[in-house]
């Protein structure tokens, strides 16, 4: 690995940091600020938010209400770069109060750019939640279904 890959490996570790530090503090605007200004932002309930005006004004809504002293639990599985200017995260993570869960119940794929300024914001975010019961259940009878890093 070169000296600039892991630069940039670095930094794309420190804008997730960024973002679990920004929830940590119910911090709306910082959450939204590691973000593009035409980021997509997709919920685990499937809302699609588009621009970080949305998504710093939706995290607004949630940290007061429904999230409210909630922190972010994360865990970067994969970074891939797909160029010298884009990566692609892929983790788990969840929302909590109290202790942290031992097992985090989302998949999560955060789409990084370097932007002009060269600061990496994220570009794309999708957030699945986990059916772990319906996954076993597929694997158990259609077991090539099973991914490779599973076997």
């Amino acid at each position: 690995m070169t000296a600039t890959h892991r630069d940039d490996r670095q930094a794309v570790i420190d804008v997730i940091a960024t973002l679990v530090d920004a929830w940590r503090r119910n911090d709306a605007d910082a959450y939204g600020a590691a973000f593009t200004e035409d980021a997509t932002y997709v919920t685990f309930v499937g809302t699609y938010y588009r621009g970080r005006t949305d998504i710093v004004d939706s995290h607004r809504t949630l940290f007061a209400k429904y999230l409210k002293h909630t922190q972010l639990a994360d865990e970067i599985l994969d970074i891939r770069f797909l160029g010298p200017d884009t990566a692609v995260v892929t983790g788990r993570g969840d929302s909590y109060k109290g202790t942290r869960p031992t097992k985090l119940t989302k998949v999560q794929t955060y789409t990084l750019v370097r932007e002009t300024t060269g600061d990496w914001r994220v570009a794309a975010f999708q957030n699945t939640k986990r059916k772990p019961l319906m996954e076993a259940i597929s694997f158990k009878t259609a077991p090539g279904l099973i991914p490779a890093a599973q076997r």
